[in-house]
């Protein structure tokens, strides 16, 4: 999506320990009407799946997945919660992972009665790096058995490995913006 990395170059900056920084569009401050042409631009990708849920994380994810879902005809959004809420219950489906730019480790948790067997689900994610987040909440579609259609991530930091291990899986990753290499002073090269 030439328009993403465009903004990508102009507002991003890179941190040390390989961080991108777009909070100025896309996960802390949200710039609702580009992230709704990313939604539009997932319904693109995805056009050829039948999609009932979208599911992402907490808490970057969610602004994504809603506008990806006003393009699919206002399916629900499930987001995976980062630890046991005490009005969730027991009845929950749960798996772990590790958060490179927290320095920790979630437990994260979806309710049953919001993902079941036979439910068409695309995952939608604002970043895939190393493939934690991806892999959890693909742990979740295996336990709910619900049909995993796709993942489509915003921004893939393509020098690390998560993408490649989810696709050698046989799951379907469609990132918006690919990114082969980034420097704080040599800059962004996308692949």
């Amino acid at each position: 999506m030439d328009a993403l990395k465009k903004r990508i170059l102009e507002d991003g900056k890179v941190l040390s320990g390989n961080v991108l920084k777009v909070d100025s569009f896309l996960n802390h401050r949200i710039d609702t009407e580009f992230v709704l042409e990313i939604g539009r631009e997932f319904k693109k990708i995805f056009s050829d799946c039948e999609i009932n849920k979208i599911l992402t994380i907490e808490a970057s994810g969610i602004a994504v997945s809603f506008a990806t879902a006003q393009s699919f005809n206002f399916c629900p959004v499930v987001f995976a919660k980062k630890g046991a809420a005490s009005n969730m219950g027991n009845d929950v489906y749960h798996a772990s992972l590790y958060s490179y730019t927290r320095r920790a480790d979630f437990e994260i948790y979806v309710s049953k009665s919001y993902l079941t067997k036979g439910d068409k689900v695309l995952i939608i994610d604002d970043f895939l790096a190393n493939g934690e987040a991806l892999n959890a909440l693909i742990k979740i579609c295996e336990q709910a058995d619900c049909e995993l259609v796709g993942c489509g991530v915003v921004i893939e930091k393509a020098m690390q490995k998560g993408g490649e291990m989810i696709r050698e899986k046989g799951i379907r990753v469609e990132a918006l913006a690919r990114i082969y290499s980034m420097d704080a002073e040599k800059g962004i090269e996308f692949c």
